[in-house]
């Protein structure tokens, strides 16, 4: 800042605006002076001196005393609550070795500087209208490229003088959202249906003493309880070992042998089956007779 401060001083002094640097303090302070000829020029000092500490190069600051040239300061950081995803989406302004940020600075024809938590801008004001709407959708998750392909799209249209007076919408692009947002379903679905109303509460469940109490469990002495789950464990051991041994016993068990009403049915359906093959015989042999005949 030392080294670019004589740059500043004469670029001031040309508009009749004093300036100071105090680096005890760490601090800039610009004045007007009876030189001062134009009252905007404290307001593109102050903006000067905005740009020079959000650590813009002084020879590109300075570029903000020109008439057509405005500013614009955005802050990022209260647009993001977590800091991991803040560092990402910002990291998305700048894209790979700086490819978006570039394609922006064409598209928009403003200098961008992204710095901390702020984004420092510099050009025209149809230009720095169009970046804060970019850096402000992209901290809210939305990809600059979309804003890049219809800024690419808006100038080849500019370039037609037979659709300035027409509407673009047709030749932009709508893009949709991929995932829809769905709301998590509760993995214990609870009955919101209306009830009839009682003045009492439910009911408490019983605990495991009460439980004892009523089956007489609790006033058992000690071997009687060991005795008693002793004899619950038998008794669930012969259950399972009768029912393995049913498993095993099904290997064995006899067919079911058919009875005789359907064995008589079955001769019935052969012989009729009989029948039919020796009627087609016969009719055949008939055939064969007359055209011999």
């Amino acid at each position: 800042m030392k080294q670019s401060w004589p740059l500043v001083t004469r670029s001031l002094e040309k508009l009749g605006v004093a300036c100071t640097l105090d680096l005890v303090e760490g601090s800039m302070t610009v004045k007007t002076t009876r030189k001062t000829y134009d009252p905007a020029s404290i307001l593109k000092a102050r903006d000067l001196v905005k740009l020079l500490s959000r650590s813009v190069p002084a020879p590109q600051a300075v570029k903000i005393l020109e008439d057509e040239m405005a500013c614009d300061v955005i802050k990022i950081r209260g647009m993001v609550r977590n800091k991991d995803r803040f560092v990402k989406r910002r990291q998305r302004i700048l894209g790979p070795n700086g490819s978006t940020l570039k394609a922006l600075e064409l598209l928009t024809e403003c200098y961008i500087l992204v710095q901390g938590n702020t984004v420092s801008a510099m050009g025209g004001y149809k230009g720095l209208k169009e970046l804060r709407r970019i850096v402000e959708d992209c901290m809210e998750n939305i990809h600059p490229i979309y804003h890049i392909k219809e800024l690419m799209i808006k100038r080849e249209l500019a370039k037609d003088p037979e659709l300035a007076n027409e509407s673009w919408d047709r030749f932009l692009p709508h893009f949709k959202k991929r995932t829809l947002s769905k709301r998590r379903k509760p993995f214990k679905i609870t009955d919101k249906t209306k009830k009839v109303y009682t003045p009492f509460p439910p009911a408490p469940e019983k605990s495991k003493v009460d439980l004892q109490i009523e089956s007489g469990e609790f006033f058992l002495n000690k071997s009687a309880k060991e005795r008693m789950a002793r004899e619950k464990r038998e008794d669930a051991m012969k259950e399972k070992m009768d029912a393995k041994r049913a498993e095993r016993m099904k290997d064995y068990v006899a067919p079911a042998e058919p009875s005789d009403d359907a064995e008589k049915k079955k001769k019935k359906k052969r012989k009729k089956e009989g029948e039919d093959e020796e009627g087609e015989k016969r009719k055949k042999k008939k055939k064969d007779v007359e055209e011999e005949s």
